[in-house]
């Protein structure tokens, strides 16, 4: 653990960099996705498996809101959950997500019970849930800066998705359109909170520590994909077989 303090800038850089070393993008499964190298299936596993980690960011927003200590504060973070659960009279983006698995041909029923996602992904996510939950608010708020990472990800993932696969269409892919804009807004807030409340060198290697953790949760979903339904292709018991669980 280094013992210097960084400057506001220094950090930034600092969190930056990590993603451009740890961030999803890179991982093999992603590469396949994008360039249309995986069958149906495996692209439905994948549907099926993300909708988990979906479904509970509103749970992990909830327990970090309820620590924010400011009304402006929780207003700007009860936003990240309305994103996602809808205000009652537009879809958020997990309705938005359960539309992209029934275009995928899956079963809306079957997605939303997570009766067949891998175990990697339950443990990963819900590892990401207890991690906002139990560490402090300044670590939580810095595991969500992945999020500085995701509008190259999500404009790679849907130009390559429409070019590559003729079965998937705009409207299956439109809950990508409205995280253009949600997640910039988001991670600004987010960033300029941390650069502010991270001011000394223990807070700060926490919060790059805490963004390490988070890639690392986005990597091992990807992991336990690419092991079950790409190479090896060992499917674990109770897992979702698309001739079966379809």
């Amino acid at each position: 653990m280094s013992d210097n303090l960084l400057s506001p800038d220094e950090l930034e850089a600092a969190l930056r960099q990590i993603g451009a070393e740890r961030y999803h993008i890179h991982h093999p499964f992603h590469r396949l996705l994008h360039d249309g190298k995986l069958t149906r299936p495996q692209v439905q596993a994948w549907a099926l498996n993300r909708y988990y980690y979906q479904a509970s960011i509103p749970a992990k927003d909830a327990t970090l809101m309820a620590r924010l200590p400011t009304v402006e504060e929780r207003r700007e973070w009860r936003r990240r959950i309305e994103d996602h659960d809808g205000d009652g009279e537009k879809p958020g983006g997990i309705e938005r997500w359960l539309k992209l698995a029934e275009g995928m041909g899956l079963d809306r029923a079957m997605v939303e019970s997570a009766a067949f996602i891998l175990s990697e992904t339950r443990f990963a996510v819900d590892a990401y849930v207890h991690f906002v939950r139990d560490r402090s608010l300044l670590e939580a708020v810095a595991s969500s800066l992945t999020e500085l990472f995701s509008p190259t990800i999500i404009a790679e993932r849907v130009s390559g998705m429409l070019a590559n696969y003729d079965w998937i269409t705009e409207d299956t892919l439109a809950y990508f359109k409205p995280r253009l804009t949600q997640a910039p807004q988001d991670s600004d807030w987010a960033l300029a909170y941390v650069k502010r409340h991270a001011d000394t060198a223990e807070k700060q290697q926490a919060v790059l520590a805490a963004l390490r953790f988070k890639c690392d949760v986005l990597w091992c979903q990807l992991d336990g994909l690419y092991f079950a339904y790409v190479a090896p292709g060992m499917i674990p018991p109770g897992a979702f077989v698309p001739d079966e669980a379809a």
